[in-house]
């Protein structure tokens, strides 16, 4: 960047370039390849450690409100590089000044629209979308900077809450394993409850269809034998006694026909033998 008596003059690429003797025009080199980076809520040590930052460094920019109302540990780090010299050096009197805290300010605005799970479980989302917040930021501002990335360490609660915090994820967590197992119960009983209604309900409409067939064929069956009785009366009964018989007789055992014409003390016909013996007025011992 070249200056011509305080006042922006031109922008001289690198290489062989030539200016005026100092005094008329000056020269102010700008590294638009380079990397810058701004740390929060921690420093690095020079030996490429890293440790929180104490209460007269940057403890203060780490600590955020969420939005369930509980206070988190946020450190993160701000990549970026100079995209246009002439708005950094013109533009903004301090571009590092608003730049830390358009990034202070971007992330709390992201860290207060979630959750204190979401704050450290899902650092990678937050961090994009703080970019991106950031990004637009510093563009309305025109202060010519490029926001590469944005890197968020480890998160967490203050010390002096850690340990009701971890007793809250404890039951959380417990609770969360309870209705898993519920809901596996669930899946186990619900399932096999249908699968039994479906049996009862197939069985049922199969006994109906068992019992309308059934009906059907009796129905029918009578009509046939009555048609047959309509037109021979006698023989249809004769038929239907002896058929009667036919089914009734094998069920029992022992069969004795009784004359009741016979004036003898024993008048009757055992039939559970292989000859028959008729007992009667007449020779006694006939066989027939």
């Amino acid at each position: 960047m070249i200056q011509r008596f305080g006042k922006y003059n031109r922008i001289s690429q690198p290489g062989l370039n030539f200016k005026l003797p100092t005094g008329i025009e000056r020269v102010t080199k700008v590294k638009i390849k380079r990397v810058y980076k701004e740390e929060f809520g921690f420093k690095t040590t020079p030996a490429g450690g890293s440790r929180f930052a104490t209460d007269s460094e940057d403890i203060g920019a780490a600590l955020m409100l969420t939005g369930d109302l509980n206070v988190a540990v946020v450190p993160w780090i701000v990549q970026y590089r100079i995209s246009d010299p002439y708005k950094y050096l013109f533009k903004v009197k301090n571009v590092n000044s608003i730049l830390r805290d358009m990034a202070e300010a971007t992330m709390r605005t992201v860290v207060g629209d979630r959750s204190i799970n979401e704050v450290i479980s899902k650092r990678e989302e937050i961090a994009i979308a703080a970019r991106e917040r950031l990004q637009e930021e510093m563009r309305q501002a025109e202060t010519g900077i490029h926001i590469v990335t944005i890197e968020m360490k480890k998160t967490n609660v203050p010390e002096p809450v850690q340990p009701s915090f971890n007793e809250v994820n404890e039951a959380v967590q417990e609770k969360e394993q309870l209705i898993y197992k519920a809901k596996e119960e669930f899946n186990k009983a619900i399932p096999q409850a249908r699968g039994e209604a479906r049996r009862v309900i197939k069985d049922a409409e199969g006994y109906a269809l068992d019992r309308v067939n059934r009906a059907m064929g009796d129905g029918a069956r009578f009509t046939s034998v009555y048609k047959e009785y309509v037109k021979a009366k006698d023989i249809t009964e004769k038929r239907l006694y002896l058929e009667a018989m036919a089914e009734i007789l094998p069920k029992i055992g022992g069969k004795y026909v009784v004359d009741s014409d016979q004036s003898n003390l024993l008048p009757l016909l055992n039939m559970g033998q292989g000859s028959s013996v008729i007992s009667g007025p007449g020779k006694e011992g006939d066989k027939k």
